[in-house]
């Protein structure tokens, strides 16, 4: 077992209240950073993001069976817990809420939480019921915790928004805060799938941010979205991407199609290289 200088594990929901009504009761202030583990340097930026919003920081990790399909990698997405914890440890991070499958759900669970419209476009449609998964496990661990401040990766975009506009609609009194991308230095977006990737397709992933950055600089510039999206497919195609699921210039607020850079946007994009199934944006 590790040892931690500061990091406390805890693996049910009363012994995570337990430790986090103490710090309300002197009001002190709870940044929550929720994670599927594996951890990387884009999720540490989180806590240190949360440190900075914060008195205390505190962070779960959970394979939320909930949000993967039946063909999707449940079964082999990549855990090691002992690692994440000295990560967080390190990070500033002082409870890891870690709670089983049976203590999120216990008896099964028949209730969710889905948010139409901004959650059934792009990611949504490409992996109906996804964020139907995501916002289940979100409310809960936002109700389990009550923080005064949560922190969500801008990798996962349209995510931060359907999180955002569920806590707007169902009055969670929380505040969500996005984080920048966490990347590599070539520009690939951090992500646990990446450890997925062959060496020869690790040469080739940084294209895909490399494509969406000059999507939205030649946008900015006036060219047209429609004649936009089908060259960067192709650039994409060309380097050696298997398929591309989309790539789409959506309004930053509500990802509604935009047609013009009049107003602040973003380059959504999806796209299977390998195994893994790459997601990335940016901001126009």
């Amino acid at each position: 077992m590790a040892a931690y200088k500061r990091l406390r594990i805890v693996r049910t929901i009363a012994e995570f209240r337990k430790y986090l009504k103490q710090w309300r009761l002197k009001e002190e202030t709870i940044g929550f950073v929720p994670t599927m583990g594996y951890l990387h340097d884009g999720h540490l930026s989180l806590i240190r993001q949360a440190n900075e919003l914060a008195d205390h920081t505190v962070a779960s990790v959970f394979v939320n069976p909930r949000q993967f399909g039946p063909n999707e990698d449940y079964a082999v997405y990549p855990r090691n817990e002992e690692r994440d914890g000295q990560l967080l440890d390190e990070a500033g991070c002082e409870i890891l809420f870690a709670p089983s499958v049976e203590e999120m759900y216990p008896d099964g669970g028949v209730t969710k939480v889905s948010v139409p419209e901004i959650g059934d476009i792009l990611e949504g449609h490409y992996r109906p019921g996804f964020f139907t998964g995501v916002a289940t496990v979100v409310t809960k661990l936002l109700l389990q915790s009550l923080p005064d401040v949560a922190v969500f990766g801008e990798k996962d975009y349209q995510q931060l928004m359907v999180i955002k506009r569920m806590v707007k609609d169902l009055d969670i009194p929380v505040r969500i805060e996005g984080a920048p991308t966490g990347r590599e230095e070539d520009g690939l977006a951090m992500s646990s799938r990446n450890t997925y990737l062959t060496p020869e397709e690790r040469k080739i992933a940084p294209v895909l941010y490399q494509t969406i950055s000059q999507v939205g600089e030649k946008f900015r510039a006036g060219e047209r979205p429609p004649e936009l999206i089908q060259w960067a497919k192709k650039q994409l195609l060309d380097a050696g991407f298997d398929k591309v699921d989309y790539l789409e210039i959506r309004d930053a607020e509500d990802l509604a199609p935009v047609y013009d850079a009049n107003r602040p946007a973003r380059v959504l994009v999806a796209a299977w290289l390998g195994k893994p199934r790459l997601i990335d944006n940016v901001a126009v």
